[in-house]
C-alpha cells in the first residue's frame, strides 16, 4: 500500500481557515481490512495524539459516511470499513474521497483527502452467456463478424487486455482493437471458406483476459450456424448515436431512434431490432421498438444517480446477420434538489459579555444539481449583531459582530438560507436558536433615594417600621438581592444600633424601645446586594424618626415635674427563636474555600446574658462551619463559611441544623433547618460509551433508515 503524505501547518486563529490551501493527502488500496493504517495523520497534522484527545477531534464528511476512523490514541487514520472502488466511484480514473478533520477550543478544520487505488477485484462479463451467428456459406475469408465487448468494472490495466478463442479454431479468429474514433472493437474473422454439407454448424468459448495480477476471465459461447443465402449484413446509419433527456421526463418519452439497412431482399433484408444496457447498469431503464428502432424511457432518469447511459442495439436480419452499434444517452440535470446545510459545529448558550467576532456555528452547504442549479449562495436575515463569513470552500461561520446584551435581548432566532442559483431557484433554511447567559453587569436598585421611617416611643422589642427594596436586572444568582446593613454608617446625625433590616425581603425593624426625649432620629445605610460572582451593591439611606408619647408626670404648685423609672428584671423566660423553620440556600458549586453565605440572625426576646450567646450546626458538616459576632456599628451577624470545595455531581443537595443557644441557666435554644442546593456548573464534558463505532450498512437502505445510535454522557445537570 502506496502512502502519499502532504504536511499541513497550523493556525492557531479560531476564525481563520487553515493556514494552507493544500490538504492531506493518502492513498489506500480498495478491499482493504478495516483497522489498516492510511497514514500517521497527527503527525501529518503537526499535532500530538494528546492534542487530539483534548481537542476533541472528530472526522466530518460532507456525504456523512465515514470510510475512515482517527485512533485518538496513536494519532492514525484508519480503514474504517469495507471500500469498494466501483461503487464509490463507478468506471472514473481517479476515485477521491475527501473530508475535513474538525477540532475544537480553538475551532479549527483541515482537508483531508484518500485515493482509493484500484484492485483486480472484478472479472470481465460479457452480456450475455451464449451468442450465436447464422452465416451464409458463401460468406468470403476476412469477413468479419461484430462482437460485444466484455465489460471489466476495473480501470487500468486491471480491464480487460486480450481476447482468445478455446478451443482453437481453424475458420475463425479474433480481432481485437482501437479504431481511428478512439471507439473498441471486438470482430470474429473468418480465416478459410465454409461449407455447410462439412459442418453445419460449430461452437468454441470466447475469453476474456484482464492485465491484473493474477489475471482474472471472463467468457461467453459463440455458436456459429451455416446458412446457405444471405450475404449481406445489416448496417446501421451511424456508429454512435447521442441523445439528450432531460430527467424529469415522464415514463414512455422518446429518447431517440436508431436506423439499420440490409441490401439483402424478402426476409434476409428485415430488420428487427433489440436492445441491452451497459454491464452493471440497470437493465429496464430503456426499451426499443424492434420493428422502427424508437428506443423510450420505461421511468424517469436521476442526473444526481447517473449523467449518461450506454447503451448497445443489435440489427438482425431474417437471416441471422446482425450489427451493433453504440447508443450514449446523456442525462440533463434539471434543478430538483434543493440546497442542503449541514451543522458541523453550534455554541449556545452565549455569555452576553462575548466578544464581537467569536465563532457561533460552523456549517456546510451542498446541493446534488450541477452547474447553476448546484451554485449556492448563502444569507442570513436582517441581523445587527450575528453575521456570516465564508471559511473554506462550501464552509460558513457564524459570528459575532457587536457587543451582547441578555437584558435588552434573551435570545436570537437565526435563519440562515441556502438558494442555488436554478430557474426558478430552490431554497432551505437552518435555524439557529442562539441563547444569551446572563454576567452580573446590573447593580441592584432601590425603588427611592432615600426612605423616611416613624416609630413610637416606648415601642414593643423588634417591631415593623418598614421596607425598603430593590431590583436587580439580572437573573439567576446575579439577579438575586439580599439586604444588610452597610459597615460603615453616615458620619452625620446620631446613630442607633437599635435598626436592623431582613436580609430577604428587606423588612426594616426597630430591636429595644425607644425614649423620645433621648433620641429623636436616627439614620442608617442599607445596602442591597446581588448574589453575583464578584456581587454588585448599591446603599440608600433610612431616616428613623422617633415619635413622642405622654409618658412623664407633671407637678403643679409650684410647677414642676419628676421623671419616674421602674427597672424591671429580666429573666430567662423566652427562647431563641427564627423567623422560619426552615431556609434554603442555593451556592454554585464553583464556589471557593472561604466565601461567606450570611444567614438570619436568631431573635431572642430576653435580654442581657439572657439573650443568644453561640451558634452551632448539626450534625457537623465537613463542607460548612459556622461563624457569629458583631461588626463594628454593634450589629449582630451570622453566617456559613465554606470550608472546602464542592462538587455537585458528589453531593447535590445536603441538609443541617443551625442551632441558637442564650445564655440562661439553664439555657435555652432555637432551631432551623437549613437546606443547602448545589448549583450545576459545566465542568464535566459529555464521554461517549464507546471511543469508536464500526458500522456495516446494506446498500440498498432507503434514505432516513437508521442504522447506529451513539450515546453521550454528561454527569451535569
Amino acid at each position: 500500500m502506496a502512502i502519499a503524505r502532504q504536511v499541513l501547518c497550523l493556525s492557531a486563529f479560531l476564525w481563520l481557515p487553515p493556514a494552507r490551501a493544500e490538504p492531506i493527502r493518502y492513498s489506500v488500496a480498495e478491499e482493504a481490512e478495516s483497522g489498516s493504517l492510511v497514514g500517521e495523520l497527527a503527525e501529518d497534522a503537526g499535532l500530538t495524539p494528546a492534542q487530539l484527545s483534548a481537542r476533541r477531534a472528530r472526522l466530518v464528511s460532507e456525504d456523512g459516511r465515514q470510510h475512515f476512523a482517527l485512533e485518538r490514541g496513536s494519532g492514525r487514520l484508519l480503514v474504517a470499513g469495507r471500500l469498494d472502488r466501483e461503487e464509490l466511484c463507478g468506471q472514473s480514473a481517479t476515485c477521491m474521497l475527501p473530508f475535513e478533520l474538525l477540532f475544537s477550543n480553538p475551532l479549527q478544520f483541515f482537508r483531508v483527502e484518500v485515493a482509493l487505488e484500484d484492485i483486480n477485484d472484478n472479472s470481465p462479463v460479457f452480456r450475455e452467456d451464449r451468442v450465436s451467428f447464422r452465416i451464409p456459406e458463401t460468406t468470403e475469408p476476412g469477413s468479419r463478424l461484430p462482437l460485444e465487448l466484455a465489460r471489466d468494472l476495473d480501470i487500468g490495466s486491471n480491464t480487460v487486455q486480450t481476447y482468445s478463442i478455446s478451443p482453437e479454431n481453424k475458420y475463425f479468429s479474433i480481432s481485437y482493437g482501437t479504431r481511428s474514433t478512439g471507439k473498441k472493437y471486438l470482430e470474429l474473422v473468418l480465416e478459410k471458406p465454409l461449407d455447410r454439407e462439412e459442418h453445419a454448424e460449430m461452437s468454441f468459448s470466447l475469453i476474456a483476459v484482464d492485465g491484473g495480477s493474477p489475471p482474472r476471465t471472463g467468457k461467453t459461447e459463440v455458436k456459429i450456424v451455416i446458412l446457405d443465402v444471405n450475404d449481406n449484413a445489416p448496417i446501421f446509419t451511424q456508429e454512435v448515436y447521442i441523445g439528450e433527456v432531460l430527467e424529469n421526463m415522464p415514463e414512455g418519452s422518446v429518447v431517440l431512434m436508431v436506423l439499420a439497412t440490409d441490401e439483402d431482399a424478402g426476409l434476409n433484408g428485415e430488420i428487427s431490432y433489440e436492445l441491452s444496457e451497459a454491464v452493471g447498469q440497470s437493465h429496464s431503464t430503456f426499451l426499443i421498438d424492434s420493428i422502427t428502432g424508437e428506443i423510450k424511457l420505461t421511468k424517469p432518469l436521476d442526473f444526481e444517480a447517473a449523467q449518461s447511459h450506454e447503451l448497445s442495439v443489435r440489427a438482425t436480419d431474417g437471416g441471422g446477420l446482425s450489427a451493433i452499434c453504440k447508443v450514449l444517452v446523456e442525462v440533463v440535470d434539471v434543478n430538483d434538489n434543493a440546497p442542503e446545510v449541514v451543522v458541523s459545529s453550534f455554541s449556545s448558550p452565549l455569555p452576553e459579555n462575548t466578544a464581537p467576532g467569536t465563532v457561533v456555528a460552523l456549517f456546510t452547504v451542498r446541493d446534488r444539481d450541477s452547474g447553476a442549479n448546484g451554485k449556492i449562495s448563502c444569507g442570513l436575515e436582517d441581523q445587527l449583531f450575528f453575521s456570516l463569513r465564508p471559511a473554506y470552500k462550501n464552509y460558513y461561520e457564524l459570528v459575532t459582530v457587536s457587543a451582547l446584551d441578555r437584558e435588552e435581548t434573551a435570545r436570537y432566532i437565526l435563519r440562515v438560507t441556502a438558494a442555488d442559483a436554478g430557474s426558478p431557484p430552490l431554497t432551505s433554511t437552518q435555524t439557529f436558536t442562539v441563547d444569551i447567559s446572563d454576567v452580573n453587569d446590573n447593580a441592584p436598585v432601590f425603588n427611592q433615594t432615600s426612605y423616611t421611617m416613624y416609630v413610637r416611643e416606648n415601642n414593643v422589642p423588634t417591631v415593623f417600621v418598614g421596607a425598603v427594596s430593590a431590583a436587580d436586572a439580572d437573573v439567576g444568582l446575579n439577579g438575586k438581592v439580599s439586604y444588610s446593613l452597610a459597615a460603615v454608617q453616615a458620619a452625620e446625625g446620631p446613630w442607633c444600633s437599635c435598626v436592623s433590616v431582613n436580609s430577604e425581603n428587606g423588612h426594616v425593624f426597630v430591636l429595644r424601645p425607644l425614649d423620645y426625649e433621648r433620641l429623636r432620629q436616627t439614620e442608617v445605610t442599607v445596602s442591597a446586594s446581588d448574589a453575583g460572582s464578584p456581587p454588585l451593591r448599591a446603599n440608600v439611606s433610612v431616616r428613623l424618626v422617633v415619635l413622642d408619647e405622654n409618658d412623664n408626670l407633671l407637678l403643679s404648685n409650684p410647677l414642676q415635674f419628676f421623671r419616674v423609672e421602674v427597672a424591671l428584671e429580666d429573666i430567662n423566660d423566652h427562647s431563641p427563636f427564627f423567623r422560619g423553620n426552615r431556609l434554603r440556600i442555593r451556592i454554585p458549586e464553583t464556589s471557593n474555600p472561604g466565601s461567606r453565605f450570611p444567614l438570619e440572625v436568631a431573635r431572642d426576646l430576653d435580654i442581657g446574658s439572657n439573650t443568644i450567646q453561640a451558634y452551632s450546626i448539626s450534625p457537623e458538616n465537613n463542607y460548612f462551619s459556622v461563624s457569629y459576632g458583631s461588626r463594628s456599628n454593634g450589629d449582630k451577624y451570622v453566617e456559613l463559611v465554606l470550608e472546602k470545595p464542592l462538587d455537585r455531581e458528589e453531593h447535590a443537595e445536603m441538609s443541617f441544623s443551625l442551632i441558637a443557644v442564650d445564655g440562661g441557666s439553664p439555657p435555652k435554644s432555637g432551631t432551623i433547618e437549613i437546606s443547602i442546593i448545589i448549583l450545576d456548573a459545566n465542568d464535566n464534558a459529555p464521554t461517549f460509551k464507546q471511543d469508536h463505532y464500526i458500522v456495516k450498512v446494506l446498500e440498498n437502505m432507503t434514505e432516513g433508515s437508521v442504522f447506529l445510535q451513539v450515546l453521550a454522557i454528561d454527569q451535569d445537570a
